[in-house]
């Protein structure tokens, strides 16, 4: 009896994968010492699809479903087998299971800063992190292309390889969307669907779809945020020069009352105390030009002043066009 339950063990009735464990993409029906059954069935479970592979040639792909295995269902694999009539024995041949269903919730981000080109502010570096889920698409590519003739193959097998690819492409996705630094918060949806249109041919190659992305964040380094944040400021003041001076001026002492201490006055003199005090300088001017307009003005003051113009221009915080007008404006009170 035990003789022969081992005899019948070696043909294979029914070829079937339960996908037990979660996150397999690929799977290899163990055959070692069997063979498969003339009319045995296959069962493929919905989200699967399966693969019969003939001496390292790929041949028929079988979708969901229960099939009855003969030359009729197996059309490819009768060609390589040189089957010319119905065959009535037992046959050898790798069979690879593969799930169709998404691998949801794989995390992408920038463990350091990337540099894109932006309209407003030219070379910036960011940070961004997200999500985004994929499935195998093509089993023929993909067992080409990624799994071979492996036992089993996961998502977390190829997670760091398909990260790469979401980072290599963003900088040219953020390019082609069109969408500025400074709105791509309020339009990280459209990011999202520039980089999947970027990223699709490149997981093409593997048999795989990326159905879904996600960018959660984008933000900059602490040091640009600052810079930003200044930027900002101005513009909440608009042409107006002297409150600008006045924002400056009040952020320094904000600082230096916050931190109560000579660490933080230092620190705010090295972040621009001194231009602050350049600003107070003009802020004073401006007004005494407008209380006494016939009032000599020191060029020497005016000097001074275009100066800290000047340093304001170079670290972005005016624009060209703001300090050239800035400095028209000042030199007419001379004449």
């Amino acid at each position: 009896m035990a003789l022969m339950d081992f005899i019948k063990k070696q043909f294979i009735d029914i070829i079937e994968w339960t996908e037990d464990e979660p996150g397999t993409l690929a799977w290899r029906y163990p055959m070692r010492d069997m063979e498969i059954q003339n009319g045995a069935q296959l069962v493929v479970r919905a989200s699967q699809m399966a693969l019969f592979v003939n001496e390292g040639r790929v041949a028929d792909v079988f979708g969901p479903g229960t099939y009855t295995l003969s030359t009729r269902t197996l059309p490819l694999l009768t060609n390589l087998k040189h089957w010319d009539k119905l065959f009535a024995s037992p046959f050898k041949s790798d069979v690879y299971f593969f799930s169709t269903r998404q691998q949801i919730d794989q995390k992408w981000g920038t463990s350091q800063a990337i540099s894109i080109r932006d309209a407003d502010f030219g070379a910036v570096r960011l940070r961004a992190f997200g999500n985004y889920s994929f499935r195998v698409a093509d089993p023929r590519v993909f067992h080409t292309e990624i799994s071979g003739t492996l036992g089993s193959i996961t998502s977390a097998d190829i997670e760091g390889q398909l990260r790469a690819l979401v980072l290599q492409n963003i900088s040219t996705a953020i390019a082609k969307s069109g969408v500025p630094f400074l709105d791509l918060a309020v339009n990280l949806g459209v990011f999202a669907q520039v980089l999947i249109a970027q990223l699709a041919a490149e997981f093409g190659k593997m048999g795989l779809m990326l159905d879904s992305m996600t960018v959660q964040s984008v933000s900059l380094p602490e040091e640009l945020q600052k810079v930003l944040d200044q930027k900002i400021g101005m513009g909440m003041v608009g042409d107006d020069l002297p409150k600008f001076m006045q924002y400056q001026a009040a952020q320094a002492l904000t600082g230096f009352a916050e931190g109560g201490g000579a660490g933080m006055a230092g620190e705010a003199m090295g972040l621009g105390a001194g231009m602050a005090m350049g600003q107070v300088m003009a802020q004073n001017l401006a007004a005494g030009l407008q209380a006494s307009p016939s009032a000599m003005v020191k060029p020497e003051d005016v000097l001074a002043t275009l100066e800290k113009l000047g340093e304001l221009a170079s670290k972005g915080i005016l624009t060209a066009a703001e300090f050239d007008a800035k400095k028209a404006e000042l030199l007419k009170k001379l004449v």
